[in-house]
């Protein structure tokens, strides 16, 4: 478990938290800017003087109560930036060469062939930073601070300079870091779509405080935060490919619910053998409800569920709807918007039973 309890105040701003983060996986801060995020990481590196407590399992970083603080370069953490702030003078190599050099051989818990290869830099080390795009220098920015084998990897907008090509670039590698190294991860972004693939867990700050936190699943299916999501409004699914329809390319992607109570979503088939786990995106955009099961309509994807939740959308003319989808009891969240005419005309409400027609699946890979 990583635990902090961190109090700060500056002019115009207080920072009062408590955080209980998974001691696995991907956790996110997010928020709007100047909520607090990047204070909270820095806090955790040590970097910023907050007071309070901060502890990575029972190893204690800094302590008021018994006037503990351990200085940054004490802590065994890797820190990565929006700019890579690589070394210009030295090459791939000789950035790797660096960081390993802040670890002594019988501390390196991360053999660095492992980290070049799950980044995908090994052409990449007899270059300089200044013939890199943006996101190889990223990349190798990332191998440099896993080159220290650390125990907590802490990411500030690590994507934030990068144009949406390179974004794309880099997603795939830290997919990999996430499903391949055993460390945890504490991630800000104010960009949804990065938490929605990432993360396992959610923070959500505002103005120096925690306004909800838990599994990501759960807090993006949540009507009752008032996130500014926008278009990018729903939800994310795990699941596993369950079957692959090679005459039309279409992939069954099996979603369990709490309980194992399964359905099957349709996507693109994108090649993934049958029993790979998969992150599912269901935008609530692509999500339409009826009273009843339809046919002669484009649509595959219908499910049936029952009615959870109803909330304002962020224009007076929508809504957006928590469906359970599966077992009334155990499935799994869908959240649709419609408008407030189409929500009266189907006379929605908490407990109903409804039709959830699905037209698109995002996999998240």
């Amino acid at each position: 478990m990583i635990s902090a309890a961190l109090r700060l105040a500056r002019p115009g701003f207080t920072l009062d938290v408590s955080l209980s983060l998974p001691e696995r996986g991907v956790s996110a801060l997010f928020g709007p800017s100047g909520c607090g995020k990047t204070t909270v990481l820095r806090a955790l590196a040590g970097l910023e003087r907050a007071a309070g407590r901060v502890a990575l399992g029972g190893e204690v970083w800094h302590d008021d109560a018994t006037r503990r603080f351990l200085p940054t370069h004490r802590r065994p953490i890797g820190y990565v930036i929006q700019e890579s702030a690589l070394f210009p003078h030295l090459s791939v190599q000789g950035n790797l060469d660096y960081g390993l050099k802040r670890i002594a051989p019988a501390e390196r818990r991360i053999p660095l062939d492992q980290v070049v290869e799950l980044l995908g830099i090994g052409p990449l080390m007899a270059r300089r930073p200044a013939t890199l795009s943006g996101g190889e220098r990223q990349r190798v920015a990332i191998a440099r601070a896993l080159a220290t084998s650390p125990r907590l990897l802490l990411m500030d907008e690590p994507l934030a300079a990068l144009d949406a090509k390179r974004k794309a670039e880099l997603l795939p590698y830290l997919d990999r870091l996430h499903e391949e190294l055993a460390i945890p991860i504490v991630y800000v972004s104010h960009a949804i779509d990065e938490v929605a693939r990432l993360a396992d867990h959610l923070v959500l700050l505002e103005a120096g405080r925690i306004m909800a936190e838990g599994p990501v699943a759960d807090m993006l299916a949540r009507l009752d935060l008032n996130l500014p999501l926008g278009e990018s409004a729903g939800v994310v699914l795990d699941g596993v490919v369950g079957e692959r329809d090679a005459r039309w390319q279409l992939a069954r992607l099996d979603v369990a619910g709490a309980a194992g109570s399964a359905f099957g979503l349709w996507a693109r088939d994108q090649g993934l053998p049958l029993g790979r786990r998969v992150r599912v995106r269901v935008l609530a955009r692509d999500v339409s409800l009826t009273r009843a099961p339809q046919t002669g309509t484009s649509i595959g994807n219908q499910l049936r569920g029952t009615v959870e939740a109803i909330a304002d959308d962020e224009h007076p003319a929508l809504a957006l709807v928590r469906v359970r989808v599966g077992d009334a009891d155990n499935g799994a969240p869908l959240v649709a918007r419609l408008t407030r005419r189409s929500a009266h005309a189907l006379e929605l409400a908490p407990g109903q039973a409804i039709w959830a027609q699905v037209k698109t699946v995002a996999l998240m890979e």
